[in-house]
């Protein structure tokens, strides 16, 4: 019965809204103690688990990084070096990220960028200080610009890559179909859809710095 003991953890700190990063991982602990483990055993148990299945992305693990370069001022540093280059507007600044983004995820580069690690401790930084805010309301929609930037350069990049998970699950759906394809002509059929996606997201950039002008 006291196995329970993490269920009612997890109800009470989402009700009392804690971190729910601190409250799964109490509920673990808990269970675990519950169970009969000392807390090194516990510890070690979540080490095992990360050290053979990755179930934490070693992305995550600099995250603390980032935001303690954050509290040192990484985004006044992002906003003074692109103020201090000429000709960088918002459209140029995010045409040019979106075309990084669709690149490198074409190669199965994933996660070397993405919101919490680029987009928010630099690359919203940036656009506002290319761009010039008149006040929070246009402030946010810059930062969801750069961030839907993001999203679009993952989304349609991702599928050129032969080995991402779409891929191989629209291989797997067509061979039960009957239909039997490759992963590279799958992935190679992906590019025209992301130049497309290149193409019309960049003209969204463009008329939406008109728009600001």
């Amino acid at each position: 019965m006291w196995l329970l003991i993490g269920i009612a953890v997890m109800i009470a700190g989402f009700a009392l809204r804690f971190n729910p990063l601190v409250v799964v991982l109490a509920a673990a602990i808990s269970t675990g103690l519950a169970a009969g483990m000392d807390l090194l055993a516990v510890i070690a148990a979540f080490g095992k688990a990360f050290n053979e299945t990755r179930y934490v992305s070693v992305v995550w693990i600099v995250l603390p990084v980032i935001g303690l370069m954050e509290a040192h001022g990484l985004q006044e540093r992002a906003r003074t070096l692109v103020a201090g280059l000429k000709g960088a507007t918002l459209p140029r600044l995010l045409t040019g990220y979106l075309l990084l983004r669709q690149a490198t995820a074409a190669l199965g580069l994933t996660s070397i960028a993405g919101h919490a690690q680029t987009v928010r401790p630099l690359l919203a930084p940036m656009a506002e200080a290319a761009a010039a805010p008149q006040n929070a309301q246009d402030a946010d929609k810059i930062k969801a610009m750069a961030a839907a930037t993001d999203n679009i350069g993952l989304f349609f990049g991702e599928d050129i890559f032969i080995a991402i998970g779409s891929i191989l699950l629209m291989k797997g759906f067509l061979e039960q179909q009957g239909i039997v394809l490759t992963p590279f002509e799958l992935s190679v059929w992906a590019i025209p859809t992301a130049i497309a996606a290149f193409a019309i997201h960049a003209l969204r950039l463009w008329r939406f710095g008109r728009k600001r002008a």
